[in-house]
């Protein structure tokens, strides 16, 4: 897949909510519909799928996830959120997002840092 630059991360209390953007440049911007995923990497934790947008417009979720966030594609159709809701600590991640993802979770390139403290 191609890594695109993640932002919106920062520091809150359990229970909190974040929105994350995925913002396509110019040179990989999105043509139709997007097949999107987001990603997390905990310290110590190996690189994990938290969910997918496929271009059909249908969507997954980790078990541990489902519930609180949603993947949904902006107005501007060159950004893909992740809101999160309900933060729990174990949320806590460098979160990344790509494009035409592969088979195998990829958390490289521009991440963003989520904090949620108890």
């Amino acid at each position: 897949g191609v890594q695109l630059a993640a932002s919106g991360g920062g520091s809150v209390q359990a229970g909190g909510s974040l929105r994350l953007s995925c913002i396509a440049s110019a040179l990989h911007s999105f043509n139709g519909a997007p097949h999107m995923a987001w990603y997390r990497q905990a310290p110590g934790h190996a690189c994990e799928l938290v969910s997918t947008l496929r271009s059909d417009g249908t969507t997954d979720y980790a078990d541990s996830v489902k519930g609180r966030f949603t993947i949904s594609v902006g107005n501007a159709k060159n950004t893909v959120y992740l809101e999160m809701s309900s933060l729990k600590s174990e949320d806590t991640a460098v979160y990344y997002c790509g494009k035409d993802p592969g088979p195998d979770p990829e958390c490289w390139g521009q991440g963003t840092q989520v904090t949620v403290s108890s």
